[in-house]
């Protein structure tokens, strides 16, 4: 005799890899990492914060 099959457990576990598949799927075509990110925003705030310092203003 085989054990029973819980058919709550098997939807959910399809549902959950389905949605797994489709963030894999969104982040390729779509994303970059948050770290990838932060570190792209440090680098524009730096070249931006020595730019500001080599200004030169003529008054």
């Amino acid at each position: 005799m085989t054990q029973p099959i819980n058919l709550n457990k098997v939807r959910k576990a399809k549902a959950r890899d389905a949605r797994k598949v489709k963030a894999d799927e969104n982040a390729v075509k779509f994303g970059r990492t948050k770290a990838e990110r932060v570190l792209d925003a440090t680098r524009e705030a730096k070249a931006a914060k020595r730019l500001a310092q080599l200004k030169f203003e003529d008054e």
